[in-house]
């Protein structure tokens, strides 16, 4: 019986634990902006431009040969 009000010292004193840290980010802001990280991934920064696999390895096998020269 001793072991069962263990458990639920342990158990009530992880959830106070979750339940201060939830309370510190959500007043921190954390929590406020839960739209725009969804909606950010649909909008490109810049274009890139795909260089082809040849121009690539190209490349280096150059550097490689730099090196080892």
């Amino acid at each position: 019986m001793d072991i069962l009000y263990l458990m639920i010292l342990c158990s009530v004193s992880l959830a106070a634990v979750f339940l201060v840290v939830f309370i510190i980010n959500a007043r921190r802001g954390q929590f406020e902006d839960d739209e725009s990280p969804a909606v950010r991934i649909l909008f490109d920064d810049e274009i890139k431009e795909e260089k082809p696999l040849n121009e690539e390895k190209s490349k280096k096998e150059k550097s490689k040969k730099e090196k080892s020269e």
